[in-house]
C-alpha cells in the first residue's frame, strides 16, 4: 500500500476526498503500527503500517488507497513496565482516541486485559495473546450531511427548561414509536416522541452519555449491563447501540436527530464525562489510552506510578494537566459543536476536570481555556460541581459562564416538602435563585440549574414511595447508591391500594414539581417523572437496562391527571416575567414601583417577623412570598421594561390547613387563585385581608387583580 509522509494534524483518521491522514499522539512509544481490517468479523488485521513519520509526539501516515468505511485500529510498542507508569502491549489492537465511529464494541473477552488476567502477579505481567479477534474497531469516517438551514435555537437561559432523558430509555416501551427505532436517535424525532416535548414546553433536551461506552466484565457476569453509559471510551464517536441501521451510519443519525429537535426550537445537551474512561484502574481492561500512552493520558499516583488516583470513584482519572490530553478534550467539545451541531454540554464530575496538581482550581488550564475559547464559551455549559476527592464539593463556585447543578437546592426542597424543621430560610434562598451561592461573582439567578430528581437517586414517584432505596436488581446486596435520599413514603413502603396516601403522593408530586418550575433558576425535569416513572425504589439504576430504567407509556388516569398539571405549571412560568428574572432580588422598591421586588409573608398576612423565619420557633413550616410585577428591573430586546402581573406563592409543608391572610396593600385589593396544588378546583377571587383556607402539604399561586379585573 503506497503511503505518504501525512501530516501531525488534524489527529485521528482524516478523509480528504481523495485518501485518508492518520496521526496519533503518544509521547513514550517506541514503535506504532496502523492496523487495516477488512470486515467486522476479522479475527486479524490483513495489514500492518508502521507510522515512521513523527512531529511533536505525533506519529502520522497518510494512505491513498483508504476510504471511508476502513476499519483499523494501533498496535503501540514500548515498555510494559507498571511501576513506571508504562503498560504498552503490541498484542493489543487499540481504538483512536480520535475515532469518529467505533464497531465491535459488545463483546468482552479476558484477551483485552493488557496483563495476565487472573494471575498471582495481577497486573505486573504482561498478556502475550493477540487480542484482534476481539478489539473494538475505530471507522475511517465520511462526516459530511446537508444541514440546510438548520440553525441553533439559542434559547436564553431564563427561558431554558432542560429535560434530561436518556436516549433509549424514553422511546424503548413507546407503543407509537416503530419497534425498529425504539431505542435509537431516530426514534427520539418521531412525531410522537417531539409532540409530548412539544406539549410540556421542554425548550433543552439533556441526553444522557451517548459518546461510545464500554461495559464491565463484573456486569456482564450477572447478566446486567452499563445502561447509563458513564464509561466512555471514544469522545468523538456516537455510541452504536443507539443507532437504528436505518440512515447513513451513527454520525448521519445523530445529526438528523439534532436537526429534527432544532427545527421544533430543542436544544440539545450532551452529557459528557472527560473525567475518566472505561478502562478503570491497573485492573482494568486495556482498550486505548492505556495502551497508547498510559504515563501520558492518566492521573498516576505519586508514591507509586502503577496505580491511579482516581477522584471519580470510577478507576482512573484523565491527566488534564498534559496539554495533548486537554487539546483531545476541546478538539472533542469543539467538533460537537461545530460539527455535530450540539447546543452545549453538562460536564459529569467537572471538579476533576479543575483540578490542577491535586486541588480544585478555578484559575487553572482546563477553566482557562473555556472561558476564552470563541466557540465553547458561546454554548450553554453545565457543571455537576463535585467529584469524591477532596475539596471536591464546589457548588457555587465556578465562574461565568459556566452553570451548575445546584444539589442544596435538590437536598433543601426535598426535606422541606417532607416536613423536616428549621428548613424554612434556606428554602427562601433556594427558591429565590440562591444567591448565597452565585452573587457573589457577578452571576445571575440562571447559574443555578435547579432540580429535585435527576437519574442519579429517586425517579419524583419513589421520592414520594420510599424511605429507603431498593437496589437488589443490581446484585450488590443493595450496598450501592446513596443513603441520602430526604425522601417520605407519605405512609407506606412502595406501592399502595390505601387511597389516603396515594392521594397524599399526588399532591407532593405536585408540590415538588410545582416548587421547582416556580423557583428562580433554571428547572431541570428528570424525563419521565411527568409520566409517574418508579424504578420500584431503585435509586442507582445504572445497570438496568429494561423496564426498571425505561418510560412506561401506558399511563393511568392519576399518572394522565399529573402530565396535564405539570403541562400546566410550566405554561404558567412561561406566563409570569416574575419567575424568568434575569437579576436577583433586592427586597425593595424598584423604579418606584408599588412594593418591594420580593416579600416574605407569614400567614397572618404581614411581612416574616424573626420568629416566623424558625430562628426561635424551627418547626414553622409555612411562608408567602409576594413577586411584584412592576420591579423586575429589566428590559426586553426592544430596550423596553419588562413587567407582568404581581404574584402570591403560597407553601405549606404543614399537615394541616393554614388560614393564609391575604396581604391588603391598599383598600380593594384582589387576589385571584390561579393554582392550587390541594383543591385543583376553581376558587373565587379574595379580597387582602381575608384568610385563604391553605389545605396541609399544598401550594397555591394568587394573581393581584384590579377592581376593574374582578
Amino acid at each position: 500500500m503506497r503511503r505518504k509522509k501525512g501530516k501531525s494534524y488534524p489527529l485521528g483518521a482524516t478523509w480528504d476526498g481523495r485518501g485518508v491522514n492518520f496521526a496519533l499522539f503518544s509521547q513514550h512509544a517506541t514503535l506504532i503500527e496502523l492496523c487495516l481490517f477488512n470486515t467486522v468479523n476479522s479475527r486479524k488485521e490483513f495489514c500492518r503500517i508502521p507510522l515512521t513519520e513523527r512531529t511533536d509526539h505525533i506519529w502520522h501516515v497518510y494512505l491513498d488507497e483508504v476510504k471511508p468505511g476502513c476499519l483499523y485500529g494501533y498496535r503501540v510498542y514500548g515498555p510494559y513496565e507498571p511501576e513506571t507508569g508504562h503498560r504498552f502491549n503490541p498484542n493489543k489492537v487499540l481504538i483512536d482516541p480520535y475515532a469518529k465511529s467505533v464497531v465491535r464494541t459488545d463483546q468482552f473477552d479476558d484477551r483485552l486485559f493488557g496483563y495476565q488476567f487472573g494471575s498471582p502477579q495481577e497486573d505486573l505481567k504482561m498478556d502475550r495473546r493477540d487480542n484482534a479477534a476481539y478489539a473494538p474497531l475505530s471507522v475511517v469516517a465520511d462526516t459530511s450531511f446537508t444541514w440546510g438551514n438548520d440553525r441553533p435555537p439559542k434559547t436564553p437561559w431564563n427561558k431554558t427548561i432542560l429535560y434530561e432523558t436518556h436516549v433509549k430509555g424514553i422511546t424503548a416501551r413507546h407503543p407509537q414509536v416503530p419497534p425498529e427505532l425504539r431505542g435509537t436517535f431516530a426514534g427520539l424525532t418521531t412525531e410522537p416522541v417531539l409532540k409530548h416535548l412539544k406539549y410540556l414546553g421542554i425548550t433543552a433536551v439533556q441526553l444522557m452519555p451517548i459518546h461510545q461506552h464500554f461495559g464491565e466484565l463484573h456486569l456482564q457476569e450477572k447478566g446486567l449491563k452499563n445502561y447509563w453509559g458513564y464509561s466512555t471510551i471514544a469522545y468523538f464517536a456516537p455510541d452504536k447501540r443507539f443507532y437504528s441501521g436505518k440512515m447513513g451510519d451513527p454520525i448521519q443519525e445523530f445529526k438528523t436527530m439534532v436537526r429534527c429537535l432544532h427545527e421544533e426550537n430543542i436544544e440539545v445537551i450532551l452529557d459528557v464525562v472527560y473525567n475518566h474512561t472505561a478502562e478503570g484502574n491497573q485492573m482494568g481492561p486495556t482498550l486505548s489510552f492505556k495502551g497508547i500512552d498510559n504515563l501520558a493520558y492518566y492521573r498516576l499516583s505519586h508514591e507509586n506510578l502503577r496505580y491511579y488516583d482516581d477522584y471519580t470513584g470510577c478507576g482512573n482519572t484523565l491527566n488534564t494537566r498534559n496539554g495533548h490530553v486537554l487539546q483531545l478534550i476541546m478538539d472533542s467539545l469543539r467538533y460537537w459543536v461545530e460539527e455535530m451541531h450540539v447546543d452545549g454540554f453538562r460536564f459529569d464530575l467537572a471538579s476533576t476536570l479543575a483540578r490542577e496538581e491535586s486541588a480544585v482550581d478555578f484559575e487553572g488550564s482546563f477553566m482557562k481555556i473555556i472561558q476564552q475559547d470563541p466557540v465553547l464559551s458561546q454554548v450553554k455549559l453545565i457543571a455537576e460541581p463535585w467529584d469524591l476527592g477532596e475539596g471536591g464539593y464546589q457548588v457555587g463556585a465556578y465562574p461565568s459562564p459556566w452553570t451548575e447543578l445546584n444539589g442544596k437546592y435538590r437536598d433543601t426542597l426535598r426535606r422541606y416538602w417532607k416536613g423536616d424543621e428549621g428548613v424554612l430560610p434556606e428554602l427562601a434562598s433556594r427558591i429565590s435563585g440562591s444567591s448565597d451561592l452565585f452573587q457573589h461573582n457577578g452571576r445571575s439567578p440562571q447559574a443555578s440549574i435547579n432540580f429535585i430528581t435527576s437519574h442519579d437517586g429517586f425517579t419524583l414517584q419513589d421520592l414520594v414511595s420510599y424511605n429507603s432505596k431498593h437496589n437488589e436488581a443490581n446484585e450488590e446486596e443493595n450496598r450501592d447508591g446513596t443513603d441520602a435520599n430526604f425522601s417520605w413514603n407519605c405512609g407506606a413502603e412502595g406501592p399502595t391500594k390505601n387511597v389516603k396516601i396515594r392521594t397524599l403522593r399526588v399532591k407532593q408530586k405536585r408540590n415538588l414539581i410545582t416548587t421547582l418550575l416556580l423557583s428562580q433558576g433554571v428547572p431541570l425535569i428528570s424525563g419521565g417523572d411527568e409520566l409517574g416513572r418508579t424504578q420500584s425504589g431503585n435509586n442507582n439504576a445504572y445497570c438496568q437496562d429494561n423496564e426498571i430504567g425505561w418510560y412506561n407509556w401506558e399511563l393511568d388516569k392519576e399518572q394522565k391527571n399529573f402530565l396535564t398539571f405539570v403541562h400546566q405549571v410550566i405554561q404558567l412560568r412561561n406566563a409570569h416575567p416574575v419567575f424568568t428574572r434575569t437579576k436577583f432580588f433586592q427586597g425593595k422598591k424598584i423604579h418606584k414601583s408599588a412594593g418591594k421586588d420580593i416579600a416574605w409573608i407569614s400567614p397572618t398576612g404581614r411581612d416574616m417577623t424573626h420568629a416566623e423565619w424558625g430562628w426561635t420557633t424551627p418547626f414553622v413550616r409555612s411562608i408567602g412570598l409576594r413577586l411584584s410585577g412592576d420591579a423586575i428591573d429589566d428590559i426586553n430586546d426592544h430596550g423596553k421594561p419588562i413587567q407582568g402581573h404581581t404574584l402570591l406563592v403560597l407553601i405549606n409543608a404543614h399537615y394541616e390547613k393554614v388560614p393564609f391572610v391575604l396581604p391588603a396593600h391598599k383598600k380593594g385589593t384582589l387576589w385571584e387563585p390561579v393554582l392550587d396544588t390541594g383543591t385543583l378546583e376553581a376558587v373565587g377571587v379574595a379580597r387582602g385581608g381575608q384568610a385563604y383556607p391553605l389545605e396541609g402539604h399544598s401550594l397555591a399561586v394568587l394573581c393581584l387583580v384590579s377592581k376593574r379585573e374582578s
